[in-house]
């Protein structure tokens, strides 16, 4: 069964959501047998890989513009899936989603993540944003299955759309924690093991990440880590990066492997203030490692169970500030539940859809 993966930039380490969730489940869906197919937006990797553990990849070009980059490279990869003759073309999100008929037409069939309703990132005008409902709304309705990642995005799907059949709730999911201590990256940033508040991902005005500096100024005994980047540097990333560095903060850049690692590892508390998400890939990562966790109360954030005093109203930076001394003082330590979670039953649950 030949499977075509569009909707993403790209595999292996490229930052985002989405990326992150292909680089988890496609090697596990090319273990289980499927022959996976990864087309990535060329200008995002330049490592020469023509195949990654088990994972066959093509790069296709597509102009690195926000509002066109998507789409454009979403054409591409359905034309190169018509080519090669493939069973399934599984496009990620939203935005690619608008392209849902065109491969239907291309005579595909069609397996439709809904990651989340992007329209309500804050980075989007009013014209991409009606775009991206028209994307939803075309995945939804010519998808020949779809996949949520949480309830919340299976009640759109149902409310908006009332869609009910062959619709499948598939958590994103999470690895196995590398426990580890880095001491030389962590002289070179300046900071000390469990006396530090990460904040790990992109900078963008969603992630709301200028309430997190602005809670943290003036917080004795910890620093600051933001561990991200963003895609396109704009004026809300550079305001960000700028306040944050004469806030004291430590930015990090883009990192993987054994640097964030470490930092997960050793993390005083890990804090997402934002405004829109759909299953944050990255919090789950935080609770794998056991860290405190502090998250906005927003519904995606709320569906993962945390306790009360997990959340905080989000936009409110005081109330933010409050919940974090609280939970720093709390000599209470995190224990979590991520059996739903784990990525290996993920890939089965995933298969038996691409099977069905």
């Amino acid at each position: 069964m030949k499977i075509v993966v569009t909707g993403t930039r790209g595999i292996p380490d490229v930052m985002g959501g989405v990326e992150t969730h292909c680089e988890e489940l496609c090697p596990r869906l090319a273990a289980l047998g499927a022959d996976v197919i990864v087309v990535r937006r060329k200008s995002y990797v330049s490592d020469g890989l023509t195949q990654w553990k088990g994972v066959k990849l093509v790069d296709l070009p597509s102009p690195k513009r926000k509002a066109f980059e998507a789409i454009v490279h979403t054409f591409r990869a359905i034309n190169y899936a018509a080519r090669a003759k493939a069973d399934i073309v599984h496009i990620n999100a939203i935005g690619p989603a608008l392209l849902a008929p065109y491969a239907k037409l291309r005579g595909l069939k069609v397996v439709f993540t809904h990651h989340g309703p992007d329209y309500d990132r804050e980075k989007w005008g009013r014209l991409a944003k009606a775009m991206l409902s028209l994307g939803e709304r075309l995945g939804v309705k010519y998808a020949d299955d779809v996949i949520v990642i949480s309830d919340v995005i299976r009640n759109i799907v149902k409310d908006k759309y009332g869609r009910t059949q062959r619709v499948h709730l598939i958590y994103n999911g999470v690895p196995s924690p590398e426990i580890c201590d880095y001491p030389e990256y962590f002289s070179s940033l300046g900071i000390e093991a469990g006396k530090y508040i990460l904040g790990m991902c992109r900078f963008v005005p969603e992630k709301r990440l200028h309430d997190l500096v602005e809670a943290c100024r003036g917080l004795e005994g910890y620093k600051l880590v933001l561990a991200g980047d963003a895609d396109f540097e704009d004026d809300y990333s550079r305001r960000l990066k700028a306040e944050a560095k004469e806030s004291g903060a430590v930015l990090t850049g883009f990192i993987r492997g054994r640097k964030l690692h470490s930092l997960l590892s050793n993390a005083a508390c890990y804090v997402l203030p934002s405004s829109h998400e759909g299953l944050p890939i990255a919090l789950l990562e935080a609770m794998s490692y056991k860290c405190k966790v502090l998250v906005s109360d927003i519904p995606a954030n709320l569906e993962v169970g945390l306790g009360e005093g997990n959340y905080f109203h989000c936009g409110d930076v005081a109330g933010l500030r409050e919940k974090l001394n609280a939970i720093l003082r709390s000599p209470e330590k995190a224990e979590y539940d991520m059996t739903k979670y784990n990525w290996d039953r993920i890939a089965r649950q995933v298969l038996e859809v691409y099977e069905h």
